[in-house]
């Protein structure tokens, strides 16, 4: 039984997509930074998203106990952002209902942060509506501490076979009754179709909450897609409310997902070469962002069908959401044998949470939670061994390493117990506590603590550590000044009075 949620304070409007990827969690993120420019108390809201990039919240459903503080929750990582660029710490109501997609055994269900374990996508579809109350509860507690409240919709509000079961487009706003602006992407092509199309897949009642549509990702002259626009608002109705230009610093701000995989390495062509073999169902790989704005690092995402590459300095095993599926992808792939050469001949391998237990000699999962019961041999490059199961460990981490001398900020997110001789010589010692392992010649490496490489010093160190060169880049403030940067492009490309004025 849900305690009764505080009455509802702020306003809010409802960001829905024509399609997944037209950028509703970017233009979300901008719009918050923007408005609590403003001096408005501005707050993010997904009912549910679907993403292996999380993030560790500073609440949880969970009561504290006297033996220590109850485990934290778990969100989006673009509603984390979203929170970031508001000014306001992330919060298991911002994404009440997360998927965190698994090979063979669908997704794993995570409610208000806690797993609720694993649903193939048709059994998931008839829990949906039995979320609901769950999501509403949480809408209302942001809603009622916030003077406005920015609501993304998830893929497409037009999915018709979907509509028995929607909890997050337009059953959320009709439940909600919240005012809908339709955002789609002039750079893929087709939005004239995407807007006329949802017009037309959408009912009289829907079509009547839509009070607009945004043209985003644009690039050119609009003079000449102005007419396209005039196509659009004849054939729907709807105003058109901006005109959103292509932003050049998205690559500054974390991924939300794998699409964003395509997009080019924004460091091609430094002397340190760290190549990433692209494992199944990866996990939190935004941990490679800061490194990959470092000047002096070429990282290059090793894509199945492909070797990996003879003149890597480095290999880096980044997290998965199921391990043993990983080993089996580094086996089909070749890549196992590639990565056992390049440790003979003198490169060094790094790996982080799933890539760390891949580093070991077996990984078992006798209860089956990341898919069939049994157990992978691991590259046995480490003497660890990890077995699947327990309580997911989610907390943050904020601790002087004596290892490297350098603070470390990050937090773990991962289910599995490792043990071995190998966790006497760990990479890390954060205030006295030993985390990670390494190889007594210290070419191999590995620990459960994502984020690292985000923190400024640890990444200079363990750069110059394997051979590189680092920067004086400040990648926490880069990535402030990147929303600073959305913000103002906002403000340029869209009337921020009029589409506040949209919100109830």
């Amino acid at each position: 039984m849900l305690d009764p949620a505080p009455p509802r304070r702020g306003r809010s409007l409802m960001i829905q997509g024509t399609s997944s990827d037209v950028g509703k969690s970017l233009l979300v993120a901008g719009l918050c930074r923007a408005y609590a420019r403003r001096g408005l108390k501005v707050a993010p809201f997904k009912a549910q998203n679907m993403s292996n990039n999380a993030a560790v919240t500073v609440d949880s459903d969970l009561e504290d106990s006297p033996d220590g503080p109850a485990p934290r929750g778990e969100i989006g990582r673009a509603q984390a952002l979203q929170a970031r660029a508001s000014g306001l710490p992330a919060s298991i109501h911002m994404n009440p209902v997360l998927l965190k997609p698994q090979a063979l055994v669908g997704s794993q269900v995570v409610l208000r942060g806690r797993a609720l374990g694993n649903w193939p996508a048709r059994h998931y579809h008839n829990l949906k509506p039995m979320l609901l109350p769950a999501i509403m509860d949480s809408y209302r507690r942001v809603a009622s501490e916030a003077d406005l409240v920015l609501v993304e919709g998830a893929g497409s509000g037009t999915e018709v076979y979907l509509r028995h079961c929607d909890i997050t487009n337009m059953k959320l706003a009709e439940v909600a009754d919240l005012p809908v602006v339709l955002l789609t992407d002039n750079d893929r092509g087709g939005a004239i179709a995407a807007v006329v199309g949802s017009w037309l897949l959408h009912d009289e009642t829907e079509r009547a909450r839509i009070r607009g549509y945004i043209v985003n990702k644009f690039r050119g002259y609009f003079s000449l897609y102005e007419p396209g626009c005039d196509v659009m608002t004849e054939k729907t109705g709807w105003p058109l409310i901006g005109v959103v230009r292509w932003f050049d610093t998205a690559d500054h701000l974390p991924a939300e997902d794998a699409l964003a995989l395509a997009r080019p390495a924004r460091s091609e062509g430094g002397s340190l070469v760290v190549a990433v073999p692209q494992i199944s169902r990866m996990a939190n790989f935004d941990d490679l962002d800061p490194l990959s704005s470092e000047p002096g690092v070429d990282l290059r995402w090793v894509r199945p069908g492909r070797p990996i590459p003879a003149d890597a300095d480095v290999v880096l095993l980044p997290g998965s959401k199921t391990t043993r599926a990983a080993l089996d992808t580094l086996v089909a792939e070749g890549w196992d044998i590639d990565i056992l050469a390049h440790h003979r001949r003198g490169g060094r391998v790094v790996g982080i949470c799933a890539g760390f237990q891949m580093l070991g000699r077996v990984v078992r999962d006798p209860d089956g939670i990341e898919g069939p019961p049994g157990e992978t041999r691991g590259l046995g490059l480490l003497d660890i061994t990890t077995t699947i199961g327990g309580d997911k460990r989610l907390i943050e981490i904020d601790a002087d390493d004596s290892v490297s001398g350098t603070r470390v900020t990050g937090y773990e997110m991962h289910m599995g117990r490792t043990e071995g001789k190998g966790l006497e010589r760990p990479w890390f010692r954060l205030d006295s506590r030993p985390e990670g392992a390494m190889s007594p010649d210290g070419r191999v490496m590995g620990g459960y603590l994502h984020g690292i490489f985000g923190a400024d010093g640890f990444r200079r160190h363990w750069i110059a550590e394997v051979g590189g060169a680092a920067s004086e880049r400040r990648y926490e403030a880069e990535v402030d000044a990147a929303l600073d940067a959305l913000a103002d492009q906002l403000e340029q490309d869209l009337d921020l009075d009029a589409l506040l004025a949209l919100a109830t």
